[in-house]
């Protein structure tokens, strides 16, 4: 497997890196005996080998020099016989193990593998000194294994070591900073920013030690996750002690018992100076524990007047964890404290989080977001969008200045949407690798997006194709990108300058549904948004269905001369975004209700909205307000504020009467098709 180069991926070069596949070929060597031969899935091999590294780990550093299988005891378990004494020293190695890492492994729990596999790690291991090897090699080893395992379980402990990098690129480490991420998987943030700051601060070996100890906190709720995280930080900086298995969200006593200081009372609260985190996202389903919820002010209902939105006294049946994880965040961090955070794009502009967002500008200054491509996570066993967030926690209880924010959009991940997250290189114009210095370039602007933002800090602003500020105060009641992009914040401008005037001036939208889905016997015909062309702006098919067979979505009636266009799906906003005018054909048609359905007022042509609805003047308005992580859709407000163009009539009726010759020419062309007769050409009789 291929290592992405980063800014702040910091490798030694090649000797590292082959030195760190010969450890990684031994890893994997590991985990296959024990996939082949204990009957084990791939996920509970993981987590044998797992147990045997706390062993391994636990005998360096201890110096008992008991991690060992001699020749003669090889011999006799692969000849199906007994070695006591080995079993004995692997028997009170794992029992002292357990107690030395009690955060993470059960007392006296048991290793669930076949004597000949134990034999067989122990032998492959005993010649690799973990504590005295190059740090870099074997954390880099231990990283690309838990890459390639955590990516064929679907990735639930890993966050793409591109993303990490990017994050604390962003939030730029200091070696007197306190770290912690809050849902820590494998440790991915944390090993990445003791690495930036050991190279930023030129850190010893020692002092790598004395930072990890006092700087570095993680808590994990996943128990395999947790022992990952352990092994990668004592692998890359020999500290273990700050990561404990806990739920942030409700084991509230063990959350505080990893920074509890006895002397001065300290907890949580107010503690760090960063958090770096990946929660999990609402798709994991809601937190539903009331007397988990109550401790939430965003678990609580929150209504709004037109002056403010405010928080009410009842609770929410249930509150996703990725929302509640952003006010746990804020607690944690001290005032002024710094925070990056991969959210689903719903968290930055549905309208039903306007509470979420207001509670975040509160609290908190909004530093950055960054849009991250749709391919990000999908090796990963997911396809959500998601954006990561930049804020730092107010040092006052009214910081009412105006600040600048940044605004970025990665465009290139480095490595494909497929499920294997296959690397890219860069390619010269005649398609050839392009190298430096004998090794492949990856494909990436993540590298350039850093700049850009040290460039917005030198600045105070910045405006390129991939990255752009604003002014707080200009800042609406959404965080994503596509919303403040210049490009259509000019657009729009110039549409204001020519007159135009929103949707809801110059159309009647349908709000009803169909009368007809009253009588479940009734046959209708029914219309999807797959069945509207979008190259020739026409409905092109019905399937004839029962009501009660009809799905849930089937809402509105077409009448001949209706206008509909789509409000949901991938392609809103796109050139494939469909809109029609219903033809005599399916007058009396249901649709479904991700199209909305309307007539024009007198002044615009309902040929002429046709034409505007497929221009960029009306797609790129709907790609800014589209809203949804998983499937996009656009509110009927935002629907009915997109600003339309309406020039005098003469020009209208010009571009009106294009599109209705357009239509005519291809019905004629229907029909040229329709009247081949091809068994009379071939003389064949039916």
């Amino acid at each position: 497997m291929n290592l992405v180069q980063l800014p702040v991926n910091f490798s030694t070069g090649e000797i590292a890196l082959e030195k760190s596949d010969r450890i990684l070929r031994v890893f994997e060597e590991i985990h296959n005996h024990i996939y082949a031969n204990d009957g084990l899935s791939s996920q509970q091999a993981f987590e044998e080998m797992l147990k045997i590294l706390f062993i391994k780990i636990f005998d360096e550093k201890n110096k008992t020099n008991n991690f060992y299988i001699d020749k003669t005891e090889l011999e006799s378990i692969n000849n199906g016989k007994k070695a006591q004494a080995f079993t004995d020293r692997i028997k009170d190695l794992n029992s002292r193990a357990t107690e030395y890492f009690s955060e993470v492994l059960e007392k006296n729990e048991e290793i669930k593998l076949k004597a000949q596999s134990i034999t067989f790690i122990v032998n492959k291991l005993q010649y690799i000194n973990l504590s005295d090897s190059s740090r870099d090699i074997k954390g880099l080893a231990f990283q690309k294994f838990v890459y390639t395992k955590q990516r064929s379980e679907r990735g639930q402990f890993f966050t793409p070591e591109q993303i990490v990098s990017l994050c604390v690129g962003i939030l730029k480490p200091k070696k007197n900073e306190k770290i912690l991420d809050p849902a820590c998987g494998s440790a991915g943030f944390l090993s990445q920013a003791m690495r930036y700051v050991a190279k930023v601060a030129n850190l010893s070996s020692e002092d790598i030690k004395k930072y990890v100890k006092n700087n570095l906190f993680g808590i994990e709720i996943n128990k395999t996750a947790a022992r990952t995280a352990k092994i990668r930080m004592i692998l890359d900086g020999d500290g273990f002690s700050n990561i404990v298995v806990a739920d942030s969200l409700s084991d509230w006593d063990n959350v505080n018992d990893i920074i509890n200081d006895s002397k001065n009372n300290t907890t949580y609260e107010n503690y760090f100076d960063i958090i770096l985190t990946n929660p999990p996202f609402g798709s994991q389903g809601k937190i539903t524990d009331k007397s988990a919820l109550k401790r939430f002010s965003l678990a609580h209902r929150w209504d709004k007047t037109e002056k403010e939105i405010y928080k009410t006294d009842e609770l929410q049946s249930g509150q996703v964890p990725d929302i509640l994880f952003i006010e746990r965040c804020i607690d944690f961090l001290k005032d002024g404290g710094r925070m990056a955070i991969v959210l689903p794009n719903g968290d930055l502009e549905n309208s039903s989080l306007d509470y979420l967002r207001n509670y975040i500008l509160k609290r908190a200054k909004l530093l950055g977001v960054i849009n991250l491509p749709p391919e990000t996570f999908i090796p990963f066993g997911t396809g959500v969008k998601a954006s990561l967030l930049f804020l730092e926690k107010n040092k006052t209880k009214n910081q009412n200045e105006n600040y600048d924010i940044f605004f970025g959009k990665v465009n290139k991940i480095g490595y494909n949407g497929n499920k294997n997250g296959s690397i890219i290189y860069k390619k010269d114009a005649n398609g050839r690798l392009i190298t430096n210095n004998g090794e492949f370039i990856v494909d990436e602007d993540i590298t350039n997006l850093i700049s850009q933002y040290n460039e917005f800090l030198k600045n105070g602003s910045i405006k390129s194709d991939k990255a752009f500020s604003i002014k707080s105060n200009e800042l609406a009641s959404r965080f994503d990108y596509d919303y403040y992009k210049p490009s259509y914040r000019q657009l729009e401008n110039k549409l204001r300058s020519a007159g135009a005037v929103p949707l809801a001036y110059v159309i009647q939208l349908k709000k009803e549904k169909s009368p007809k889905l009253k009588y479940s016997d009734r046959s209708v015909n029914y219309i999807e948004l797959a069945d509207v062309n979008p190259d020739y702006s026409e409905i092109g098919n019905s399937q004839s269905m029962l009501v009660h067979e009809l799905p849930s979505r089937a809402t509105y009636e077409l009448e001949s001369g209706d206008i509909i266009t789509a409000v949901a799906g991938n392609s809103i906003g796109t050139k494939k975004h469909v809109s029609a005018i219903v033809s005599e054909k399916y007058k009396g048609a249901i649709c479904t209700n991700g199209l909305r359905v309307f007539k024009t007022e007198p002044e615009i042509d309902p040929y002429y909205l046709l034409y505007y609805l497929k221009s960029d003047f009306f797609l790129k308005q709907v790609f800014k307000l589209r809203t949804g992580a998983a499937i996009p859709s656009i509110s009927d407000e935002d629907l009915l504020s997109i600003l339309i163009y309406t020039p005098n009539i003469e020009t209208q009726k010009m571009l009106a009467e294009k599109m209705k010759k357009a239509e005519e020419l291809r019905e004629q062309s229907k029909k040229l098709v329709e009247d081949i007769n091809i068994e009379a050409f071939l003389g064949i009789k039916q």
